[in-house]
C-alpha cells in the first residue's frame, strides 16, 4: 500500500511539473488603462513637441551691469508696470543683462523703447534676438 501511494503521489507531482514549462504569465487588466496610456501619450506629444518655438524678432535690452541687485530692481519695476512683457535676465560674464518682450517687429519694440525710458532714462534699446513665440499664435491655429 506504501508503494502504490508513493507511486500515486510521484505521477501526481510530475504531471503538475510537465504543466509549468512553458513559464507563461497571465495578466488581466482593465481595458480602461489602455485608454489612459493613449490619452497621456497624447498630452505628452502636446506639451513637449517645442511648446514654444524660437524665430527671429526683438527684444529690448533695458539694463546691463554687473549688479544683480539692480536688475533684480529694474525687473520687478518693469513687470509692476508693464505686466504683459516678459522679462529676460541674463548672465553673460561680467554683466547682469536684463531684456524685455518678444516683438516680431520693430515698430512694436520701439512703442516700449519710448515707454521704458519713462522709467530708465538712459541705456535702453532694440536689439535682434531669437524670441520666443508660442505654437497656436505663431501657426495662426
Amino acid at each position: 500500500m506504501y508503494r502504490f501511494v508513493l507511486a500515486f503521489i510521484l505521477l501526481l507531482s510530475i504531471r503538475s511539473f510537465a504543466q509549468t514549462d512553458t513559464n507563461k504569465i497571465v495578466v488581466y487588466k482593465d481595458a480602461r488603462l489602455d485608454l489612459l496610456v493613449k490619452k497621456q501619450i497624447e498630452i505628452n506629444e502636446v506639451t513637449t513637441r517645442s511648446a514654444r518655438r524660437f524665430i527671429p524678432g526683438y527684444r529690448i535690452l533695458v539694463m546691463s551691469t554687473n549688479n544683480r541687485d539692480k536688475v533684480q530692481d529694474a525687473k520687478t519695476r518693469i513687470y509692476k508696470r508693464y505686466p504683459e512683457l516678459k522679462t529676460y535676465m541674463l548672465w553673460q560674464a561680467p554683466f547682469f543683462k536684463l531684456k524685455v518682450g518678444n516683438f516680431r517687429e520693430r515698430d512694436a519694440a520701439e512703442f516700449f523703447v519710448i515707454e521704458l525710458k519713462k522709467i530708465f532714462p538712459t541705456g535702453v534699446y532694440v536689439l535682434k534676438d531669437m524670441i520666443e513665440v508660442k505654437p497656436d499664435i505663431y501657426d495662426g491655429n
